[in-house]
């Protein structure tokens, strides 16, 4: 339901133009459904080592028809925090088959056998740009809303550098209106050293003199156009900074509301987790004794 409710949220954005909370909210709603895909397979696969548990208490090794399932649950532990009894189970296994054993497995090293799909659910990197947009796509057609995604795919397929663009131009056309003192300074320079060029014209003498002074008023010209310029490349940043930091309010709040919501999510997994814990591991228990004296 809660899941639910944040996919009509994303649909009330769209519909509503607000395009850049929408693309922001996406990211949540793919992650509780990577986190909710991820619980199905782990309970599964407790109730497969829960069916398997004489097989392990007779092998001292870890059987190969289990390495992906006990490999699962030992690699999901610690990325499930709603559900603490699988950080049970990784201990019993801890102990059942040494620290090696849960070191490759966490570090998923070759043929460590963690299940690929597990992996890809409880990554912590952003989704794709495909996958928003296909998800975007999904909550559009599921509440019949007219949305053009051309704005949305434009966004999604600017690069690293596209994006930083806007610090670049301001840059360059700082550095293209300086120019013009530059020139007039240059044009200013032959009215000091005038009549060692010139030294021979009489009629002429006045004009070349009076010339100077026309072009030696065009660099305050030219610094009068360059300080407005300047302070509109400087307004640009300022209003950015505004607008980045309106989504990021909205953004925490909806990952306290994808936290609370994960909770009731993982009571199917947590109930198999606990019936594995809860299960009597003789050989387990045993050693774990014997290590502990």
């Amino acid at each position: 339901m809660q899941l639910k409710h944040m996919r009509k949220e994303i649909a009330q954005f769209l519909q509503a133009g607000q395009e850049a909370i929408a693309r922001i909210r996406v990211e949540h709603v793919i992650r509780e459904q990577n986190i909710w895909a991820a619980y199905e397979i782990l309970e599964l696969f407790c109730e497969f080592v829960l069916a398997r548990v004489p097989i392990i208490e007779s092998q001292r090794e870890c059987p190969s028809e289990l390495r992906e399932a006990i490999a699962s649950i030992i690699f999901a532990a610690p990325r499930c925090s709603d559900v603490p009894d699988l950080l049970q189970i990784k201990n019993l296994f801890t102990t059942k088959y040494g620290k090696e054993f849960v070191m490759a497995v966490s570090e998923l090293r070759p043929d460590s056998g963690v299940n690929r799909t597990i992996i890809e659910k409880l990554s912590v990197s952003a989704p794709a740009a495909e996958v928003k947009l296909k998800v975007l796509n999904g909550i559009a057609q599921e509440y019949n809303l007219e949305w053009n995604s051309s704005n949305t795919e434009a966004e999604f397929s600017k690069k690293h550098e596209d994006l930083l663009g806007g610090s670049k131009q301001a840059c360059a056309g700082v550095g293209l209106s300086k120019a013009p003192n530059k020139q007039g300074s240059f044009k200013s320079s032959p009215s000091n050293g005038a009549q060692s060029i010139m030294p021979t014209y009489t009629k002429q003498e006045s004009e070349h003199r009076q010339a100077p002074s026309a072009s030696s008023n065009a660099p305050f010209l030219g610094t009068n156009e360059i300080e407005p310029s300047i302070k509109s490349y400087d307004a640009g940043p300022v209003s950015d900074a505004k607008r980045e930091t309106r989504p990021q309010s909205s953004e925490i709040l909806e990952k306290a509301r994808a936290a609370i919501a994960s909770a009731e999510r993982a009571t199917a997994a947590a109930r198999a987790a606990a019936e594995l814990v809860h299960v009597k591991f003789g050989s387990l228990k045993l050693e774990g004794g014997k290590s502990s004296q």
